[in-house]
């Protein structure tokens, strides 16, 4: 069996999990999210605690029940306190502005990047160089700031683009002649 689900996920008090034959669902005060269960892995809900043990003993039941473990502890842990990433624009004339469900870009291309964000994740720009994606779901904010990241990454010989904040980009030494 996977080693992270002999450990139980805590569910902390206000998160309320229902658990069916085919769904578990995590309802909390950010939000609720489901996760579809596999017949290889029994969730058993007791004393506050949620484990994980194993149907079958075949490799891919072993190889699930951490899997599922993992994005149960995420559902638990976004309806309670969310996920969050950090970006920053570093170059002259990189800023963002966040207007509701849209999050606009001025990256150093001709035209400004328009970018509509997906239902469930929120945006704010404390300052014009920082962008911070806030959601409940830990995939979706990832994949939002990786989006974002995609349109202008780092590049290696001045560091300009779009990083995340504990991001750290080696620069390049340039040609000599």
């Amino acid at each position: 069996m996977s080693r992270i689900a002999k450990y139980p996920v805590a569910v902390p008090a206000g998160v309320e999990v229902k658990l069916s034959d085919a769904m578990i669902s995590v309802k909390g005060p950010l939000g609720s999210l489901e996760q579809a269960l596999t017949g290889q892995v029994k969730v058993i809900q007791a004393d506050g605690k949620l484990s994980f043990e194993v149907a079958d003993d075949s490799r891919e039941a072993k190889a699930m029940s951490g899997t599922l473990r993992a994005l149960v502890a995420n559902m638990v842990h976004g309806v309670s306190k969310g996920f969050e990433k950090k970006l920053s624009l570093i170059g002259v004339g990189y800023k963002a502005a966040a207007q509701g469900p849209k999050l606009n870009l001025a990256l150093g291309f001709s035209h400004p990047v328009d970018y509509a964000l997906p239902a469930g994740i929120k945006a704010e720009t404390p300052t014009p160089t920082e962008i911070i994606i806030k959601g409940i779901d830990k995939q979706k904010v990832g994949q939002v700031a990786a989006e974002v990241r995609a349109f202008r990454p780092p590049e290696p010989y001045k560091g300009k683009g779009v990083r995340y904040v504990d991001e750290t980009v080696i620069i390049k030494e340039t040609k000599k002649k």
